[in-house]
């Protein structure tokens, strides 16, 4: 059995890591250089950094701080928002991270999956995916969870999968930045569909949730802001917990 990953996620407006609820009253927190550097050294697996604001705003990314992050980090970490392009992948990869993630551009020319990993390999291409309950169905949205898609989050799932992608960072918009669960139920029904790893994010608020979404949503890994970035969880506590309760993590304990 794989070990369950723990991944800070690290939103960045401009030069700054915030935080916000449902997308929204964004709040300053760190400089995301440093705030990368206390994880890695406090036993996180990897990292997620997302710009977001690129897409939205239709520039560029933060190539500067991937630079910076590379030369202090050294664990693996994965870099979205502002990714338009095999070029963008080309650039972010080359600046040294180890993945990208997509979200707009890929439902917007879903061939941008399978053009990065047919040149960079699958294990490079990160399919992130902000879902958000409609009636019985969720759905999929895009710029920063501001347009409904249409598309269904499950759909969209079992294609990326089949268009390359390695990985999908699931995150619900509903639970986002809530702290109160993960949404178990679309986290299960996607892993169970797909054959690629699944990463939940949205709704971390203590450490059961993180139990609940790797054991009963069948989460291979799961995202968290808040409660990483406030101290209200440590990272280590946090894996001897999972452990003791029968998750198997990477760990010093």
């Amino acid at each position: 059995m794989l070990a369950k990953r723990i991944i800070p996620c690290l939103d960045v407006d401009g030069a700054r890591v915030v935080k916000g609820k449902k997308f929204k009253n964004i709040k300053d927190v760190a400089d995301p250089v440093e705030l990368a550097k206390l994880y890695s050294e406090r036993g996180a697996d990897e990292l997620v950094f997302y710009d977001i604001t690129a897409s939205n705003e239709n520039r560029d990314i933060f190539i500067d701080v991937v630079e910076k992050t590379a030369e202090n980090i050294n664990i693996p970490f994965a870099i979205g928002g502002g990714i338009k392009s095999v070029d963008d992948f080309k650039k972010v990869l080359r600046a040294g991270a180890d993945k990208v993630s997509i979200n707009s551009a890929a439902v917007k020319r879903p061939e941008l999956i399978t053009e990065a990993a047919l040149k960079f390999g699958s294990q490079c291409v990160v399919l992130s995916m902000d879902v958000k309950r409609n009636g019985r169905h969720w759905d999929v949205y895009i710029n920063g969870g501001r347009i409904n898609t249409g598309l269904k989050a499950l759909d969209w799932a079992v294609k990326g999968q089949r268009l390359g992608a390695g990985e999908i960072v699931l995150n619900s918009i509903d639970s986002d930045g809530e702290k109160n669960g993960y949404s178990i139920e679309i986290t299960k029904i996607i892993s169970e569909e797909v054959s690629i790893p699944v990463i939940a994010s949205g709704g971390a608020g203590n450490r059961r949730h993180f139990l609940e979404v790797l054991k009963d949503g069948k989460a291979d890994a799961a995202l968290a802001a808040s409660v990483f970035h406030y101290g209200e969880i440590k990272i280590a506590d946090l894996k001897e917990y999972l452990y003791n309760n029968g998750v198997e993590v990477r760990s010093d304990f």
